[in-house]
């Protein structure tokens, strides 16, 4: 398997979604539109010649200069059989930072999810039991977000 296979593979269903590919360390990177997340997603995990059925990592990035997109979820997806890894990315508006869960899809996204909720304030609509894993309940702040100024 090649990432050029899995790129065109991918652009024969999701074209329209795709914003922009390149390829990091032999990784392939794709970014696209939240709405196409979870399909796209599906497509990777459930299409015989792709085969990505196992969610190697699920985390936020926060960048405070993308206005409309200050937010992002990064998800890295592997077929282990054939040990080639992809790695998926959308961005968010801060106003408005929600997307679909990937728990029905990858169970190991529960928590995954639930850490990325409590340190960037990403919400994921569906999921099961969204709440603080790490931090405390009483915490009315997100710390991984660049909102506070550097001291000295």
């Amino acid at each position: 398997m090649t990432n050029e296979f899995v790129l065109e593979t991918i652009k024969e269903h999701f074209a329209e979604g795709i914003l922009h590919t390149e390829e990091s360390f032999g990784m392939l990177n794709i970014t696209v539109t939240k709405d196409l997340v979870l399909p796209m997603l599906h497509f990777l995990n459930k299409d015989e010649r792709l085969g990505f059925n196992f969610l190697t990592d699920l985390c936020g990035i926060h960048y405070p200069d993308n206005k409309g997109a200050e937010l992002g979820v990064i998800y890295h997806v592997h077929n282990m059989a054939l040990n080639h890894r992809i790695r998926i990315k959308a961005f968010l508006p801060i106003e408005n930072p929600s997307i679909k869960t990937a728990c029905n899809l990858y169970s190991a996204a529960n928590w995954m999810e639930r850490e990325t909720f409590d340190f960037f304030g990403i919400i994921f609509e569906g999921h099961p039991n969204l709440k603080r894993i790490l931090n405390m309940d009483e915490m009315t702040v997100h710390p991984m977000r660049k909102e506070f100024p550097l001291e000295d």
